[in-house]
C-alpha cells in the first residue's frame, strides 16, 4: 500500500486561445501556482509543445483539446467536456479574432468569425461551467475582452468594438447575478498588447506606437494580481490617478439608464402626450 502523500491541486484551470500569446501566458503563470490544466486551441501540435513545456516545468496535469471554437460542432464539444469535468475550477475565456476594417469592408465570414469566436464561444462556455460552480459554491471565470468594448476607432474596430462590447456587459451582468456567492468573475479590458492578433487583424503591431503596447507577461501578471486583490475589472494599462474613470463610467451609464424609464417621448421631439 502506497504511503505517498496525493499531489495537492488547486483543480482544472481551462484557458482557450492557449497555444500562444497571452493564453500561452496564463497556462504558465497558473501551472506555476499550482492548478492543473485543460488547453483549449486550434493548433494541436502547438497545444502539445506547450502542454510538455508546462509539465516538465511545473509538474501538473496537462490536457489538450484541439478545437475551433468558431466551430458549432466544436465549440460544443469543449462545452460537452468542461461541462462533464468536476476538477475544473477555472475558466480563463481568452480565445478571440479581430478583424480590423470598416464594416463596408470586412466580409460576412470575417464578422461572423469574430461573432463565434469573441461573443458565441464566451457565452457558452461560460453556461458550461456554471451549473457546476454554482453547485459547489466556488469557481473563477475571467473573460478577456478589451478596451475597445466601450470605445471603437472610426473605420477599424466597428465589428470587433461590438464583440468586445457584448464580453463588457456579459460580464458585468454575470458579476452582479452571482453577488454574494463564492464565485468570482473578472473582467480583464487589455489595451494594445503584443500579439499575433494584430497581424491576424490586418494591421501589423509594427505600425502601432510601441510606447502603447504592452508585453502580454506583463499583462497576464497584472491580471492575476487583480485577481487576487478582488478587482472585478481589471484594466492592467490605466495608471493609479486614472483609476477612478472606471466609477465614474459606471455612474454615468446607470444614471443614464435610469434616465429612460419614463415611458414619455422627451419635449424636444415635440410628440403630444
Amino acid at each position: 500500500m502506497s504511503t505517498s502523500t496525493p499531489r495537492k491541486t488547486l483543480g482544472t484551470a481551462v484557458i482557450t486561445g492557449a497555444s500562444g500569446g497571452i493564453g500561452r501566458i496564463y497556462a504558465d503563470r497558473l501551472a506555476r501556482r499550482g492548478h492543473d490544466l485543460l488547453l483549449v486551441a486550434r493548433r494541436a501540435d502547438r497545444l502539445a509543445a506547450a502542454a510538455s513545456e508546462i509539465r516538465a516545468a511545473h509538474g501538473v496535469e496537462v490536457g489538450v483539446l484541439a478545437a475551433d471554437l468558431a466551430l458549432a460542432a466544436d465549440l460544443d464539444k469543449v462545452a460537452r467536456a468542461i461541462a462533464a469535468d468536476p476538477s475544473v475550477t477555472m475558466l480563463v475565456n481568452n480565445a478571440g479574432t479581430a478583424t480590423m476594417a470598416a464594416v463596408a469592408a470586412t466580409t460576412p465570414a470575417q464578422a461572423m468569425a469574430m461573432i463565434d469566436v469573441n461573443v458565441s464561444a464566451v457565452a457558452a462556455l461560460t453556461m458550461a461551467v456554471l451549473p457546476g460552480f454554482k453547485a459547489r459554491n466556488a469557481g473563477t471565470i475571467v473573460n478577456v475582452g478589451s478596451v475597445l468594448g466601450f470605445a471603437t476607432v472610426p473605420g477599424v474596430s466597428n465589428i470587433y468594438s461590438g464583440t468586445k462590447g457584448f464580453v463588457l456587459h456579459f460580464t458585468r451582468a454575470l458579476q452582479d447575478e452571482l453577488a454574494g456567492t463564492g464565485i468570482r468573475v473578472q473582467l480583464l479590458l487589455p489595451a494594445a498588447t503584443a500579439t499575433d492578433i494584430w497581424d491576424v487583424g490586418g494591421i501589423p503591431l509594427s505600425q502601432i506606437d510601441p510606447a502603447r503596447v504592452m508585453r502580454p507577461e506583463q499583462l497576464v501578471d497584472a491580471a492575476l494580481a487583480g485577481l487576487d486583490q478582488g478587482e472585478a475589472v481589471t484594466m492592467p494599462s490605466v495608471q493609479d490617478g486614472d483609476a477612478a474613470l472606471l466609477d465614474a463610467f459606471d455612474k454615468a451609464r446607470v444614471a443614464l439608464f435610469a434616465s429612460t424609464q419614463t415611458g414619455k417621448p422627451a419635449s424636444r421631439y415635440g410628440v403630444a402626450a
